[in-house]
């Protein structure tokens, strides 16, 4: 039986590395005891060398299956790179560079062969393969099993026979990025029920993390945000292959050198910009989510969300793409209400079941409740994947310059009493309902509970956004539950701390009240549509409030939207409140505002 003796070895000797990091060495000696596993190392974290190291070491072929092909070509060219025989097989591959590849894939002269899913499932490729002896089945970017994941392919669902097409070889499937419940899905679908679990811990000290609300596109402010860190490699994401192509031009007209990188350019464009892109000092990528998978430059910089991801493991994956060599490096990301809509109405328009639109959908509201949150992001992103007893990061914006908040401890109060007296055992729509009084035929029991209908005064989003808050602090937490997710509470020690009053709950604006008059609970918007109906007094107020507004900012020399919107303006307007408690029914009219703006508002609806 190979040892991890000569996996250290070939870890120096190949590798050029003296020890391993993390759960590494943990990982390769179970696989090399001809065990399967299942590994979870964030971005950065060497995952490729705990299935690379064991090909090597153990007799027969190691066998990687691999979703991309930029991917598979950046591997296998550093895999030979430092002597090792390794090859891929894809579409990009001419007739003659396959033959040559097959002989020597018979001839047994490969430690390792890259395939995709559609690639190995060919019948040609498993009666190739079922001859041969396999050191291993590596399944890299794992996260592609489940449909409860961030990057669902349907193809790799196929992968599950592999347990019986090759019974007795190890299978390892690795991913940087998997909450419990896509980790449940990934075993069951792979066959890997009795297989040990590494969950490694998804620190990464040497990321500075931000976020921002954006202003229209955001374009402008993610060329203010890159000429800043000039003379550094970076990435810029975006939504679509045209902003791709519109942003990298727009940073080249500001003497950026900016390339962009999208499946819409042509194969051999792509590989000639990421060529560039590996091998410059300072070069900026604008680029699609097409981009980025595989890739280890280790001194990118910064790492630029113009448009936001689709879900938290996404976000963790593009972020982790910078600072890999340990050194600081910055991940920022611009967002708006608008990007999360439009996130909601693409899941919404997929083809896929009603339970994963449900999912899909959740995991969207769980980003941007940690972007727009007040809660460490590092430690909010550490605990979304499980982690518990996470410290604040120290580095990231929340910590550095704590935003106004607006206290919730109360409403937390009755959420986490909620949780407890339904013993954990309903999703989060039932728990609002309970809150809320508004369950469908609810048992005796239930109505007689203490927490049930205590929390009339908030409609179903504004206990959403606090029940997403709470997960996030770790709080609450969720078990997948075979695909019917149930909330019960977190950390022990934080929830009675919450309870007695020691440990204070904020968000950053008030809990969206509850309006009866309308059939959702949500009060009625008020759109720019309503901001020009006003009319009469109220249109009068708006103006006197939108001048007292400027004032104040020329004052502080800051944009005039950061002391109220026009949109909390227009509602002060129509609410003309005559005192404090009614002025915070106003959106945006938070707890700080509120002390620092509050007798001044008045005064100007006294005086009109």
């Amino acid at each position: 039986m190979s040892t991890l003796y000569e996996a250290r070895e070939v870890l120096r000797r190949v590798f050029g590395h003296a020890e391993f990091r993390g759960m590494q060495a943990e990982v390769v000696a179970e696989v090399l005891g001809g065990r399967s596993a299942m590994a979870v190392l964030p971005t950065g974290g060497g995952k490729s060398l705990c299935y690379q190291i064991p090909s090597i070491v153990r007799p027969g072929l190691g066998l990687v299956i691999s979703p991309l092909i930029a991917l598979m070509s950046d591997q296998v060219a550093a895999l030979q790179q430092s002597g090792v025989a390794a090859e891929r097989l894809d579409s990009t591959a001419a007739p003659w560079e396959r033959d040559e590849i097959l002989a020597r894939l018979a001839g047994g002269e490969l430690d390792m062969l890259y395939l995709s899913p559609e690639g190995l499932m060919q019948p040609a490729m498993l009666a190739r393969l079922a001859k041969m002896k396999l050191a291993l089945i590596a399944i890299d970017e794992a996260h592609c099993v489940s449909q409860w994941g961030h990057d669902f392919r349907p193809d790799y669902r196929t992968l599950g026979r592999l347990a019986e097409l090759f019974p007795g070889v190890p299978v390892l499937a690795v991913t940087a990025t998997a909450d419990a419940r896509t980790r449940a899905d990934i075993r069951q679908e792979l066959r890997l029920a009795e297989a040990a679990e590494f969950v490694d811990s998804f620190a990464r000290p040497e990321l500075q993390l931000a976020a921002e609300r954006k202003t229209g596109r955001g374009r402008a402010r993610v060329i203010q945000l890159v000429k800043a860190r000039a003379e550094t490699s970076g990435i810029v994401y975006t939504g679509s292959r045209e902003g791709a192509d519109d942003l990298a031009q727009a940073l080249r007209d500001e003497g950026i050198p900016a390339l962009s990188y999208h499946a819409g350019l042509d194969k051999g464009v792509r590989a000639e910009r990421l060529e560039k892109f590996l091998e410059a000092d300072a070069a900026v990528m604008v680029a699609t989510i097409a981009f980025g998978m595989g890739i280890d430059k280790p001194d990118v910089r910064f790492v630029i969300h113009a448009d936001p991801p689709a879900a938290i493991e996404a976000y963790w994956q593009e972020i982790g793409r910078a600072g890999r060599d340990g050194q600081p490096a910055d991940g920022i990301t611009l967002y708006s209400s608008a990007d999360l809509a439009w996130a909601l109405r693409r899941i919404e328009s997929r083809e896929m079941g009603p339970e994963v639109k449900q999912v899909q959908v959740r995991k969207a509201r769980q980003l941007y409740a940690m972007l727009d949150g007040n809660v460490c992001r590092a430690a909010s992103v550490r605990r979304y994947f499980g982690e518990t007893k996470v410290e604040a990061c120290g580095v990231c914006d929340i910590c550095i310059s704590p935003p106004q908040s607006v206290d919730a401890t109360e409403a937390a109060q009755k959420a986490l009493a909620a949780v407890h007296r339904l013993g954990g055992r309903l999703g989060r729509a039932r728990i609002i309902d309970h809150l809320m009084g508004k369950t469908k035929e609810p048992s005796d029991r239930e109505i007689t509970l203490s927490t049930w209908g205590i929390g009339a005064d908030f409609s179903p989003k504004g206990w959403r956004d606090l029940i997403d808050g709470l997960l996030l602090e770790g709080l609450l937490l969720e078990d997948p539950n075979d695909g019917r997710p149930v909330i019960g509470l977190g950390d022990a020690d934080g929830v009675r701390a919450v309870y007695r009053g020691e440990r204070r709950i904020s968000l950053r604006e008030h809990l969206e009240a509850h309006d009866g008059s309308t059939r959702s609970g949500r009060p009625k918007k008020r759109t720019r549509e309503a901001m020009a109906a006003l009319s009469g007094e109220a249109a009068a107020l708006f103006e006197a409030l939108r001048a007292w507004r400027k004032g104040e900012a020329h004052e502080q020399s800051v944009p005039p939207y950061v002391i109220f919107h026009d949109k909390t303006l227009a509602e002060i307007a129509m609410l003309r409140p005559a005192d404090l408690a009614t002025l915070a029914l106003a959106g945006g009219v938070g707890t700080g505002k509120l002390e620092r703006y509050g007798q001044a508002v008045l005064k100007v609806v006294r005086e009109i």
